[in-house]
């Protein structure tokens, strides 16, 4: 099983976001997405790279394709 990620039927992610303030009356959204059941992490910034990250997480958990 040389797979990063068990297979589950489903996945769960948690995510966080806060409000990180930058100086001179400047702020940012920023983010932290976890995968529950391997514990993967990953921050943004921006939601494109949120989407990405729980794609990417997801193409890890995805059985391998079947030997024709």
């Amino acid at each position: 099983m040389g797979r990063r990620h068990q297979e589950y039927r489903s996945q769960l992610f948690t995510v966080r976001i806060w409000r990180e303030e930058l100086g001179d009356g400047q702020a940012e959204w920023r983010g932290k997405v976890q995968h529950v059941q391997s514990k993967e992490v990953r921050y943004f910034r921006e939601w494109a790279t949120l989407v990405a990250a729980i794609l990417n997480m997801l193409s890890e958990c995805e059985p391998p394709p079947e030997a024709d």
